[in-house]
């Protein structure tokens, strides 16, 4: 697992700062989800190899060494032998053999089909393996906007504090002159300690953020670092119509490539169960050599070919059959379904974007009117023209249009990482 900390960048003496890249690096190579999906796939692949060995060429040598008696055990139909002159029944001789056989499937439909679904289904865990890695990086995308926006509202409560801070100062020179009553001085401070609460809320959301980022970049490493101030450029297409867009969310989708695979999977295991209605052929050869002294061993050569049909099974064959095709039935409804989902999926993220793009714009000019009524407000407040909670409030509407820019902003980039994400990019 590569550490967080050689990940960050380092800019002179200040917090570490992680990149957006960074982030989306570090999730694709140390996220468990990630690492679990490619051994889920690794498996698959092996479990194929383990499918094609019985339609290898099959090689077994054996060597036997036995002490044993020759006594001869008469059977029906079989002549009487009698003991040889001046042995015991229990006298023993040497008996050694060796042996090499090789086996050979000719004809084994089953055996091939399952060979071929197996492949298949290791070809659709790596498509589910691909659709683990978007889902990774979406996640890793949207928690580091997440710790961006809370970075972003913790700068607007310092703000906010530096304001309030500004504002008692100036309250209290008013109030000792005897220009302004005691109760603005009240407010003031007032309004100092709820911003003094908020940032101290902002500081803990913002470290939360970040544990929450670790842990999209399978990180077991410290927060001790800050975020860039980066979001997603505009996507390609993301004003184009659901129409134009479907067709390559479709193409491009690994969710629906592994669905598609499981069929075609699910389809050729139904071919190796039909198999089981056709005989299967198969060849062997033996060579031995064997014989009760090592230097008098008789060698002997063999070769067969065997035929081999179940003629009837009790129906197995039949509703295996059955099954794989009821199976195939359910693996098509879900790709239906799925490639509806994928058009909600699409729509959904370019509807977002969409309007969270209106958000962004509208939020810049509501946070510009909020930074003019401010300083409007606070020079009706110097020359005595204005009270305390027009100041007050005019603070209020500042912070929380500030806070509203943050948020749009947030809102548009992890709208984009979906539309990303719909369109398997």
């Amino acid at each position: 697992m590569t550490p967080l900390p050689l990940l960050l960048l380092l800019v002179g003496f200040s917090a570490p700062v992680l990149t957006l890249d960074q982030a989306v690096r570090a999730a694709r190579e140390n996220q468990p989800q990630v690492r679990q999906a490619h051994a889920n796939t690794e498996s698959a692949r092996a479990r194929a190899d383990q499918a094609r060995a019985p339609l290898l060429p099959q090689a077994t040598a054996s060597a036997l060494y036995q002490r044993t008696t020759g006594n001869f055990a008469q059977r029906p139909g079989s002549g009487i032998a009698n003991p040889a002159p001046g042995s015991s029944p229990f006298d023993t001789a040497n008996n050694f053999s060796f042996r090499l056989g090789v086996t050979q499937h000719i004809w084994d439909w089953q055996t091939w089909g399952r060979f071929q679904a197996a492949r298949a289904t290791a070809a659709a865990l790596g498509d589910t393996e691909r659709a683990t890695g978007l889902q990774v990086v979406l996640g890793a995308r949207t928690a580091y906007f997440n710790a961006r926006a809370s970075r972003a509202d913790l700068q607007v409560a310092r703000e906010n504090l530096a304001n309030q801070e500004r504002h008692l100062a100036q309250v209290e020179g008013f109030v000792e002159v005897g220009t302004r009553p005691e109760i603005d001085r009240a407010q003031a401070r007032t309004d100092r300690a709820n911003a003094r609460v908020r940032l101290i809320n902002a500081e803990t959301a913002y470290e939360s953020a970040k544990a929450l980022l670790n842990q999209a970049m399978g990180s077991e490493g410290p927060t001790d670092y800050d975020v860039a101030d980066e979001s997603l450029p505009p996507v390609t297409g993301e004003d184009t119509s659901l129409d134009a867009l479907l067709p390559e969310a479709v193409a491009a989708r690994p969710e629906l490539a592994a669905l598609e695979g499981q069929i075609r999977a699910q389809e050729l295991t139904k071919g190796s169960q039909k198999g089981g209605y056709l005989p299967g052929l198969s060849a062997a050869m033996d060579l031995s050599d064997a014989g009760i002294d090592l230097s008098r061993l008789a060698w002997n050569w063999t070769a067969s070919l065997l035929v081999n049909w179940s003629l009837f099974n009790g129906f197995l064959t039949t509703a295996q059959v059955r099954e794989s095709e009821s199976n195939g039935v359910a693996l098509g409804a879900q790709r239906d379904a799925f490639r509806q989902q994928i058009r909600l999926e699409l729509d959904q993220a370019r509807l977002a974007v969409r309007s969270a793009k209106g958000a962004e714009v509208a939020s810049q000019e509501a946070l510009v009117n909020a930074r003019e009524r401010l300083r409007l407000a606070e020079g009706r407040y110097q020359t005595g023209v204005g009270n305390a909670i027009e100041l007050g409030d005019a603070q209020v509407a500042l912070t929380a249009a500030a806070a509203q820019r943050v948020q749009a902003e947030y809102s548009l980039a992890t709208a984009r990482a979906q539309l990303l994400k719909a369109l398997g990019r």
